[in-house]
């Protein structure tokens, strides 16, 4: 048997060298007919569930000039369930007959993972506590992957500390034959020992309640998946919220909820997304978009309506050798009468202009632009762990990139006090240059140097790609 040769470049934690010798197989034939596809190596994982994200079955006929990308392109489609260590394809003509080999190696797919984190939004911010050492998180966080051997997951948090979380959810990407709706839901609980009440010069201030809580919040999600592909997928999510702050909190702050300490709300979303990355960990080629809305209506008197709108695109494009250029562009727009401090976040949360961890920008409406030159260094390719027999645990991905980059945004709050909070309604900018090492099951580990437009620079670690 021979792999399939395609002219994408590989993905980012393998190397593999593909070949293709059909039409030395079968010179005389331009089109095969698929006669059987074999999969080897899912021990756990269900027949079905692969046999759902290809885009060819028994039967199909194949031009023979196309079958070499056609077969890689749905080996990166079982790649990128992110369910196995590596997926290889291989094929054999015999007299215009097709069989096709996918073979893989699984993941371990139980994780208990004890928590010990920071109680804040990142690294910089918790240094800049007095009383950080008192600001950890400990518990333990459980995932099961692939439940049943259907790609469905089971997360669970039991999180004490500084801030308490109990969790419970379940997603499941799809049922039936094609395995194209699904469901998902979960339930969670949350309360803290302190909470960020408001914004003075771009930096939160934080309130710190010696008896009881500040904060105390409870929700319950329910939702359908239509699912395509691994690709694209597009989710309707139903949610019920609960939260609550103290009267000590609320005096200090009278605009953190709007008419009253206490809060009830539904809140409806529809997301879609398509995902044409080479890698979903680690991006190199293909291209990313994803467009929402979400509308939240309050239970309780005093809050008007939001209707959230948001959307983002990202490309990513072989330059040739190991250089590798990636652009992304992404903005929300948050429509209402009012809203509340909690719900007038930009940057600084899950969004963010790199370089400027330090603060916060609030705001209804903004917009993100990144780019990124990114340069192979070093391709370990699998490092074999001695002493270790579990092919599940012994061998690591191992693949350094240097980066260089520019981040610009901007966020629109007319109603920002310019004399206390001076990020809003200006350019923000920074470039820097980074070190990225992506590894073990998806792990992607960045540590980059980053100066602002306003002259300020520092270091900065993250655990994730950045665009």
């Amino acid at each position: 048997m021979v792999s399939a040769r395609s002219g994408l470049p590989p993905d980012s934690l393998r190397r593999t060298a593909l070949d293709s010798l059909l039409r030395v197989q079968c010179p005389e034939y331009t089109t095969v007919r698929i006669g059987s596809i074999l999969f080897v190596g899912n021990a756990v994982t269900k027949e079905r569930v692969l046999r759902a994200e290809l885009d060819f079955q028994e039967g199909d006929t194949l031009t023979t000039v196309a079958l070499a990308r056609r077969l890689e392109l749905n080996r990166r489609r079982l790649f990128n369930l992110q369910l196995f260590h590596q997926v290889l394809v291989q094929a054999v003509c015999r007299e215009g007959t097709l069989t096709v080999l996918f073979s893989m190696q699984e993941r371990w797919y139980t994780f208990p993972i004890p928590i010990f984190s920071l109680a804040d939004r990142n690294f910089r911010s918790w240094l800049d506590r007095s009383d950080r050492w008192s600001r950890l998180d400990y518990g333990v966080h459980i995932v099961r992957r692939n439940f049943r051997g259907r790609n469905e997951q089971v997360l669970a948090n039991i999180q004490l500390g500084f801030n308490r979380k109990y969790e419970l959810f379940y997603e499941a990407p799809g049922y039936g034959k094609r395995r194209r709706i699904g469901v998902g839901g979960g339930i969670s609980y949350y309360q803290s020992h302190a909470l960020d009440y408001i914004t003075l010069r771009d930096r939160l201030v934080n309130f710190r309640q010696e008896d009881g809580f500040p904060i105390e919040r409870q929700y319950a999600t329910a939702g359908i998946r239509w699912r395509r592909t691994v690709q694209h997928r597009t989710a309707l999510d139903v949610s019920y919220h609960r939260e609550r702050v103290s009267d000590s909190l609320y005096d200090r702050n009278p605009s953190y909820y709007l008419g009253g300490p206490r809060r009830q709300y539904i809140e409806i979303s529809l997301v879609s997304t398509l995902n044409q990355r080479n890698t979903f960990a680690y991006p190199l080629t293909g291209q990313f978009a994803e467009v929402g809305v979400a509308y939240r209506g309050f239970l309780t008197a005093g809050s008007p309506p939001i209707t959230t709108l948001w959307g983002r695109y990202a490309k990513y494009v072989a330059l040739g050798g190991p250089f590798y250029y990636s652009v992304g562009v992404q903005g929300r727009a948050r429509l209402a009468r009012q809203v509340a401090y909690a719900d007038n976040r930009a940057f600084g949360y899950e969004v963010l202009v790199r370089g400027y961890d330090a603060y916060v920008i609030e705001g209804r409406q903004y917009g993100l632009i990144q780019q990124g030159v990114t340069y192979r260094l070093f391709d370990a390719g699998r490092v074999k762990l001695r002493g270790i027999n579990n092919a599940k645990i012994n061998s690591i991905p191992l693949v350094v990139y240097l980066n260089t980059f520019v981040d610009v945004g901007y966020v629109r709050n007319p109603s920002v006090a310019s004399v206390t909070n001076r990020l809003a309604n200006r350019t923000l900018a920074s470039s820097g240059l980074g070190v990225h090492v992506a590894t073990y099951y998806d792990w992607v580990f960045t540590l980059e140097y980053t100066r602002t437009i306003q002259g300020q620079g520092g270091f900065f670690f993250r655990t994730q790609f950045p665009i």
